[in-house]
């Protein structure tokens, strides 16, 4: 390597001399900055996360999801049902085996029963408030009543369909009602499990104009569905529908002792119901898997094709038997979404459902897209501590579930803080 010329040789002396200054002022200023004694930063441990949500007193032990709270708010009401709201605050109870509509109203923080609003009526089950009338159904009819003077008993009832216009009984009799601008909708399920009924009324979602006239097929290919709700600010009807039962018994299971495919199979489906599309029972399940009793028939792979898969998709034999959507600000980041009723299933090895989940909607495009489960009322054992059979938004924006078995209705309200959105 050759010598540095003497000019160079002083040009980089100099450059060093300057870095040294330079770092030497830096760390001067930094050094006059600093404390003489600093203090430590104090710095909050987080919070722990709780491992379930809140019970008030007389509820049982179920699990509840962090952030949530669940109150006994009435008791000892005898085959608690279907529940629904008038615009005063009343709640109305279906009990289909008493066949009466109980009026109850909010005294502190429990619901009171305040009369019978109706009697006489076998096999009552759906509600809703419309036009300043509870309109209800029987298994084979639909009526309208109203409360005049307050009294919480209804003063006239008018018939709409009269019964013997639907078909009535049969393994699933239950009829749920939506009452919009301009027509009534309700539904017929199948008659047992998987039956054909394709040439008959069941199977399938009816529409009426509101005097009961114009009876018009609406959809089909339906199995149990129980209630029937607009998707709040939209047309759109939506519905949950029972799943069928064994779905493996012809390919050898020892039904309730081993059955690993009836287990898991077919799910409970979240439905969009639309004018004149088929929904797949008795011959599709799911997400157009043929029921394997049908899957011989020559048009199978074109009724696969037709069927319009679930929206959502449940546990198989969740039982989910109802739902409400979330309209009011009370649960965090919730609106739009919607709480659904799992009643349990009854024919699993090993029991599952017997919950309240939590669909969420997508604001954007209207479709659900994910699930939380919000109370559990499985206990030790599996032991069924409450079936919920329907849910049904408050006036405050909390959520109401009742149970038949033990005749209650309980409160689910928001425990977390206000900028959560309850995840």
């Amino acid at each position: 390597m050759g010598t540095i010329p003497p000019a160079m040789n002083r040009q980089v002396a100099f450059g060093f001399g300057m870095g040294v200054l330079a770092t030497s002022v830096l760390i001067g200023c930094l050094t006059a900055q600093r404390p003489a004694n600093p203090r430590p930063q104090q710095t909050s441990a987080p919070a722990p996360t709780p491992t379930a949500g809140v019970r008030g007193q007389g509820v049982p032990e179920f699990w509840v999801r962090p952030g949530y709270r669940v109150d006994l708010v009435a008791e000892n009401l005898g085959n608690a049902r279907f529940m629904e709201f008038d615009d005063k605050g009343t709640l109305y109870l279906s009990r289909p085996q008493r066949g009466d509509i109980l009026a109850l109203r909010l005294r502190g923080n429990r619901y009171e029963v305040v009369n019978t609003f109706v009697e006489g009526y076998p096999t009552v089950h759906g509600m809703h408030f419309a036009d300043g009338w509870l309109w209800f159904t029987q298994t084979g009819a639909i009526h309208k009543a109203r409360d005049t003077n307050g009294d919480g008993k209804a003063d006239e009832v008018q018939t709409v369909i009269p019964d013997g216009k639907l078909p009535k009984g049969g393994g699933h009799w239950w009829r749920p009602i939506l009452v919009t601008d301009r027509y009534i909708y309700t539904a017929i399920g199948d008659a047992g499990n998987i039956n054909d009924e394709t040439d008959t009324e069941r199977q399938k979602i009816w529409r009426f104009n509101k005097d009961g006239t114009g009876k018009t097929l609406f959809a089909s290919g339906i199995r149990n569905t129980e209630k029937l709700r607009l998707r709040p600010g939209t047309s759109e009807v939506w519905g949950v529908d029972h799943g069928s039962d064994w779905f493996g018994r012809t390919l050898g299971e020892r039904p309730q002792q081993f059955q690993p495919i009836t287990d898991h199979n077919p799910p409970d489906e979240l439905n969009h119901y639309e004018q004149g599309k088929f929904y797949g029972h008795p011959f599709i399940t799911g997400n157009k898997l043929p029921r394997i009793e049908y899957q011989n028939r020559k048009d199978i792979v074109e009724l696969a094709d037709k069927t319009v898969p679930p929206a959502w998709s449940f546990g198989a034999h969740w039982a989910a038997n109802s739902f409400t959507f979330l309209t009011k600000d009370h649960f965090p980041g919730h609106k739009g979404d919607m709480f659904v009723a799992c009643r349990g299933a009854w024919n699993r090895v090993i029991p599952d459902g017997y919950r309240i989940e939590r669909v969420l909607f997508d604001p954007v495009t209207g479709r659900p897209y994910g699930g939380l489960t919000i109370v559990k009322t499985l206990g030790a054992n599996n032991r069924a501590l409450a079936r919920p059979v329907d849910c049904a938004e408050a006036p405050d924006g909390s959520v109401l579930f009742s149970c038949d078995t033990t005749n209650r209705i309980y409160r689910i309200s928001w425990a977390g803080a206000r900028n959560a959105k309850g995840n």
